[in-house]
């Protein structure tokens, strides 16, 4: 039978003043088809229970999709049309740890993992599209960048 190859590894891009976030488990894992996925990143440096969190993925060769998103206070989720009825999103805000369960995975499931925090996801959803118009105004200096901290799966 076939096997999802699902990775998972810690990245920080770059982390400031200490904040993080940790991939759990810190490394690769194959699955198959049928099975389940379950993944959770940890912050640290930084108040967890003010933010909320996202899972995105990153298919080899394809662009990065969003997944889904917890609130800060776990009140709502959101999840992606592609994975509605197979996902479930939760945290908890004492041990600053968010999960992830994906079920009955697919061959399309096969991908690089990512958590990130709601402000760091905003800036570089923007920082994307500043780069792809034409610079027509200079780019801010000193614009904040202490979150940009993301964890890889």
């Amino acid at each position: 039978m076939d096997k999802l190859s699902i990775l998972l590894t810690a990245l920080c891009l770059p982390c400031f003043n200490g904040q993080a976030l940790e991939s759990i488990p810190s490394s690769s894992v194959l699955k198959k088809p049928q099975e389940a996925l379950s993944l959770s990143c940890r912050g640290t440096g930084f108040d967890f229970s003010q933010y909320g969190m996202h899972w995105l993925r990153q298919p080899a060769g394809k662009t990065l999709e969003w997944l889904g998103l917890i609130y800060y206070d776990a009140s709502k989720t959101v999840y992606a049309s592609s994975v509605q009825g197979r996902i479930e999103i939760t945290r908890e805000n004492s041990k600053s740890l968010v999960h992830l369960r994906l079920s009955t995975l697919k061959p399309d499931d096969s991908a690089v993992y990512y958590c990130a925090r709601i402000t760091q996801l905003l800036q570089e959803a923007e920082r994307l599209y500043k780069n792809r118009k034409p610079r027509v105004h200079s780019n801010r200096q000193g614009a904040a960048e202490d979150h940009n901290s993301l964890a890889a799966f």
